[in-house]
């Protein structure tokens, strides 16, 4: 049972430390939106985009190798930690030549600085956090997401609504809170001895560059599946269409958040477990928890949408109808949840060239959707055209996995589940009746709840004698 404890343990320490900061983010999604306007937020959702394509490329990916090398027993923290920033230094220094060709994409023209500074220090903070979290300091690492956003936050309340800098208003608190997260996590651990100029293992050099190399394709695969939709609208439809894209996406993307925080804590245990003897067993427990909780937060996220995001959505440009567009990208997010749950079986085995070649069959899917799609269904044709592309990664790495580990993915429950998961999304899509929408949505909402209650309320019980353990051993 240790196993489970320990991912029990990582996902309560992570959830507290990241979810309530990340959640803040969404409370101050209608001083944005407000502040902003359609086409302010959809510049600021373009420039995160780039910056984040920008990151993995400059970086050379590299943090995906800290993380993974650094939760090795075998390997010296000391040559990760300083093979990973001098990758990250040397990228940046050679990205800054190339800059101004930023300012020949139009929308993105008067932004090249910005991103720029997004860049660097995003890249430095995540070499950082991502050490910090690979040495065991779990708590430390959620205090730190704690931290940033909190520093966000109260530099955007100055610049946005202070002295009302708009944009650039809301890029320089992010640089400014990623300064404070750098400066944080240097003192509380100590990372400055962690670094050595000289002297790092060549053989660990060459095995973590082998690891990370082949994941910035696979990154690049990732971000257009991801976030290519944005750039697609902007061309096709302007700005102001992708700033109602990014707000309907937003409300899916707390699963995402949760998810994420999981997959933090799931892959820890994937890396460490990967040699047991009942591995498989593991995975097939832990993923029919997982698609359990991804169903129940979806069908809530469905019910709650129309009157949640309608009162985040203000503005100038929001016309109050983004949840319209919103189902079919909770459906993308619940096939992102289990393709990426599928993907910790590549990362614990390093399999970095698989996860690149099955991110690179939804990412290709997805250009030729946006392509096709965009002009005749507009937004709603950048979200099938994700839905799509993840529903088709998903079967690819589930097939392609077999060959590593045999799951059983409980396919007649996730029919069900994402049958009615369809159902709620088409009601919010198309009808217009307050007293039938609700009444619809709360009926399929009880089914979703009353087909998963026995495995949630294992889960519960299982949690609760967690806890009460811990609470004797502490009194102990």
């Amino acid at each position: 049972m240790d196993r489970y404890k320990r991912l029990a343990s990582n996902t309560v320490i992570l959830a507290l430390g990241q979810m309530g900061s990340k959640l803040l983010v969404y409370i101050m999604m209608r001083f944005y939106t407000g502040r902003l306007g359609a086409e302010g937020y959809g510049a600021v959702g373009n420039i995160v985009d780039a910056s984040t394509l920008l990151i993995a490329v400059v970086t050379l990916a590299i943090g995906e190798s800290i993380i993974r090398f650094g939760l090795d027993k075998n390997c010296d923290k000391s040559d990760v930690f300083s093979i990973g920033m001098k990758t990250t230094l040397c990228g940046l220094i050679i990205f800054m030549p190339f800059v101004p060709f930023i300012g020949k994409i139009g929308f993105l023209s008067e932004f090249s600085l910005l991103i720029y500074l997004y860049v660097f220090t995003g890249s430095i903070k995540s070499s950082c956090a991502l050490f910090v979290r690979s040495i065991g300091k779990i708590r430390l690492y959620a205090i730190d997401g704690l931290l940033t956003t909190t520093v966000n936050i109260a530099l955007n309340l100055v610049f946005l609504a202070v002295f009302d800098m708009g944009v650039i208003g809301y890029v320089l608190s992010v640089v400014l809170a990623d300064i404070a997260s750098i400066i944080f996590l240097t003192l509380s651990v100590g990372l400055t001895g962690y670094f050595k100029l000289f002297g790092v293992s060549r053989q660990m050099r060459n095995s973590m560059f082998r690891y990370c190399v082949p994941l910035i394709p696979a990154t690049i695969m990732w971000w257009i599946t991801n976030v290519s939709d944005s750039f697609f609208i902007s061309g096709m439809l302007g700005q102001s269409a992708t700033g109602i894209y990014k707000a309907a996406y937003k409300f899916p993307n707390i699963i995402m958040l949760a998810s994420g925080v999981f997959s933090q804590a799931w892959n820890m245990s994937a890396i460490t477990e990967k040699n047991s003897k009942t591995i498989a067993k593991f995975y097939n427990d832990v993923f029919n928890l997982f698609q359990t909780a991804v169903y129940v937060l979806s069908a809530a996220m469905l019910l709650m949408i129309r009157p949640v995001l309608t009162f985040m959505a203000v503005g100038e440009g929001f016309t109050g109808e983004a949840f319209r567009h919103s189902p079919m990208l909770l459906l993308a997010v619940v096939f992102t949840c289990f393709s990426t749950f599928m993907g910790s079986i590549y990362v614990a085995l390093k399999k970095s060239v698989r996860s690149m070649v099955t991110a690179s069959i939804g990412a290709g899917l997805n250009i030729l959707l946006n392509w096709i799609l965009i002009p005749i269904m507009g937004i709603d044709g950048a979200a099938l055209g994700t839905l799509v592309s993840y529903i088709v990664i998903f079967f690819a790495r589930v097939f392609d996995t077999k060959k590593f580990l045999t799951m059983d993915l409980f396919p007649l429950k996730m029919a069900v589940n994402i049958a009615l998961l369809t159902g709620m999304g088409l009601i919010v899509m198309f009808l217009k009746n307050n007293i039938v929408y609700y009444t619809v949505l709360s009926v399929l909402f009880a089914l979703i709840i009353l087909l998963n209650y026995r495995i949630s309320i294992s889960a519960f019980n299982f949690a609760l004698k967690y806890m009460r353990g811990k609470n004797t051993s502490a009194k102990a």
